[in-house]
């Protein structure tokens, strides 16, 4: 049986090798690893120009939307914070269009950190731009935590009602987009994981479950890009 072909979204960034340096497309091994381990051929996708996206959709089995630089705030209709990141219009742009076009076409999706936020945004969804002024602490920015998750949803089948998981985060969802339901929860309530109910598999998680050993979610997206 061929694997199914994932799409990895990457990030935008400034890479050297040998005497050059240049803007490049570039992304952590873990994404790619952790697919190939639960039975995917990877592909990366560089943030090219919207027109793109709906050739992507139909020639991929699944996506992950990875993580990275914060998204813009214009995208929810917030200011911009000077404690934040400079966007990445380009990455921000063909990514919000990508997940909306997948979503449209039941094509399963894994939106890891940066990605959940995205997933939630491109469905009309807004963010909390600095945690820290939500919840009055930094736990959230250490790499460790705990979550509490409900069973049935995708998440809770694959991991379970309970998880310490890794991903240091500085912004969170604030209202959930039109379709998604929140399934996992930090100990103050943030929410730390989404999907969408009916879709084959539309899923968001606050944390990098494509490091460490744990790769029973990315197996989980496997199922459901197989036929």
């Amino acid at each position: 049986m061929a694997r199914p072909i994932v799409g990895i979204t990457t990030y935008l960034e400034a890479a050297r090798w040998s005497v050059w340096v240049r803007e490049a497309a570039i992304s952590p091994q873990a994404y790619a690893t952790a697919v190939d381990k639960a039975g995917g051929a990877p592909l990366l996708l560089p943030p090219t120009s919207p027109a793109s996206v709906a050739d992507y959709v139909r020639g991929l089995d699944a996506l992950i939307l990875a993580g990275g630089v914060e998204i813009s705030p214009s995208l929810y209709g917030e200011e911009p914070d000077k404690r934040v990141e400079e966007p990445q219009v380009h990455r921000d742009r063909f990514e919000l269009a990508l997940a909306r076009a997948a979503v449209e076409a039941d094509l399963p999706v894994l939106a890891i950190s940066r990605g959940m936020h995205m997933l939630n945004v491109s469905q009309g969804g807004t963010l909390i731009p600095w945690l820290p002024d939500v919840v009055a602490h930094e736990r959230h920015e250490t790499a460790r935590h705990e979550i509490t998750v409900s069973v049935s949803s995708k998440v809770g089948k694959a991991i379970g009602d309970h998880a310490e998981v890794t991903g240091a985060h500085r912004q969170g969802v604030r209202r959930l987009g039109t379709g998604l339901q929140a399934v996992a929860w930090a100990d103050d309530q943030i929410v730390e994981g989404i999907e969408i109910p009916g879709h084959r598999f539309a899923v968001g998680v606050q944390w990098h479950p494509e490091r460490g050993t744990d790769n029973r979610l990315v197996e989980s997206l496997m199922e459901a890009a197989r036929p």
